[in-house]
């Protein structure tokens, strides 16, 4: 399956499996008429700003109950996926270690982050996220 494939699928399931909100963050950049140059997509501040960091395709967020332990209440979890085609493996080539380094900000950060190439990585990531919210309540 082709990226555009794998990263359809995903949304859908996004939004029927864990409730999640993704919606397409589109990044890039060219130059305009007046000799300027116009950036679009998340976090795409300067061309040297993206040598280290690529923001991921898919930008959202996905509903966490919170434990009564955790006060009772559901929170907006900041969720950042960067879809890749089917069999798709990390190399560190191209632009794959800029978009690691978003992926382990925004996991640093608190958020649900990673690379997926199925919906089963997809599910993955974001039951990795919830299984570790429960080994900190313990």
């Amino acid at each position: 399956m082709l990226e555009d494939e794998v990263e359809e699928l995903i949304v859908l399931d996004a939004s029927q499996t864990f409730n999640s909100d993704l919606w397409r963050n589109n990044s890039g950049g060219r130059n305009t008429p007046d000799e300027g140059y116009l950036r679009w997509g998340l976090g795409n501040i300067s061309k040297k700003w993206n040598e280290k960091l690529a923001s991921s395709d898919e930008i959202g967020g996905t509903p966490v109950l919170i434990t009564p332990e955790m006060v009772g209440k559901t929170i907006f979890v900041f969720t950042s996926i960067e879809v890749k085609k089917e069999g798709w493996k990390y190399t560190g080539i191209k632009n794959e270690p800029q978009q690691k380094n978003w992926i382990d900000l925004i996991k640093g950060r608190g958020g649900i982050a990673g690379f997926a190439s199925s919906v089963d990585e997809y599910r993955q990531i974001v039951k990795d996220y919830l299984r570790s919210l429960k080994d900190r309540s313990n």
